[in-house]
């Protein structure tokens, strides 16, 4: 159940000090098209289940796994059934330089079918029944084993798309190259310097940046910008100009473009929503 919702904006209602919500959910509630900053993981447990995330639907069936980035337009239908729903707070991994090819992961809805990879699967769902059973008798340590159980199932997400150990040699190039644009975002890139950097043809570097990131380079660096721009915009004393030049756009007017589409809403709106969610947190 949305309980704070300004727009298409919600504030995820945690309890207490917790960056962690987790429910069993067999509510027969529509979810209407909403976005939040947090990483919404969703696994039907009883009958498949449809959501919507910026336009595309994800059918899954059971056991199926659904994980929304922060900042996705999305929409949950009405449905009968139960699914298991874990929203925990995206600033955990995307303020972590270490964790930045993990992050890479989290540029678009990742569905992992179990028609697909039952063994994947299992080991998954593995994991977050052993995160809702943490989470259902919570203790002091609780939540520090609940991200340890988390980044277990990213590495292994990223392993998987990784691909075998034939494709170690693009693994480890392209793994560098997002490295170097976690580091350099607020530059000017360009596709050639980096297929350069990678030592492949620019069309060939396209094609296996999007199967390693599952995006675009330009869409990636936009996502990845627009990350940063967040959390300068929180800041009252940085105005929208100057976050937009801090994190890499010569252009306002692109820059509150690309926020949009990405966030749907303006910059500024975003920063007029993010003081209402500290202030419902408060």
């Amino acid at each position: 159940m949305i309980v704070h919702l300004d727009g298409s904006f919600e504030t995820v209602d945690y309890t207490g000090d917790r960056t962690v919500l987790i429910y069993d959910n067999v509510e027969y509630e529509e979810y209407p098209v909403h976005w939040h900053n947090a990483v919404e993981i969703i696994m039907p447990l009883v009958n498949p289940f449809l959501a919507e995330c910026e336009g595309e639907q994800y059918s899954l069936e059971e056991r199926d796994i659904l994980i929304i980035p922060a900042g996705t337009l999305h929409l949950l239908h009405a449905q009968e059934g139960r699914r298991l729903i874990m929203l925990f707070d995206n600033r955990t991994l995307a303020e972590n330089r270490a964790l930045s090819a993990l992050c890479s992961l989290l540029n678009r809805p990742i569905h992992i079918k179990r028609s697909k990879d039952k063994e994947l699967t299992d080991q998954l769902g593995a994991l977050l029944t052993e995160i809702y059973t943490l989470y259902s008798s919570w203790k002091e340590m609780t939540e520090v084993y609940i991200y340890l159980k988390l980044l277990t199932l990213f590495v292994r997400i990223k392993e998987y798309y990784s691909g075998t150990e034939n494709d170690a040699e693009y693994a480890d190039k392209l793994g560098s190259v997002i490295k170097y644009i976690e580091q350099n975002y607020m530059y000017d890139l360009s596709l050639d310097e980096l297929a350069d950097k990678a030592g492949y043809s620019k069309y060939h570097f396209s094609r296996m940046f999007k199967k390693y990131s599952r995006s675009s380079f330009v869409s990636y660096l936009n996502r990845r910008r627009i990350k940063a721009a967040e959390l300068l915009l929180v800041n009252e004393s940085i105005s929208v100009t100057d976050a937009a030049m801090q994190v890499g756009f010569s252009s306002l007017t692109t820059f509150n473009r690309v926020f949009r589409e990405i966030k749907g809403c303006t910059p500024t709106e975003f920063r007029k929503l993010y003081r209402i969610e500290n202030f419902v947190e408060s």
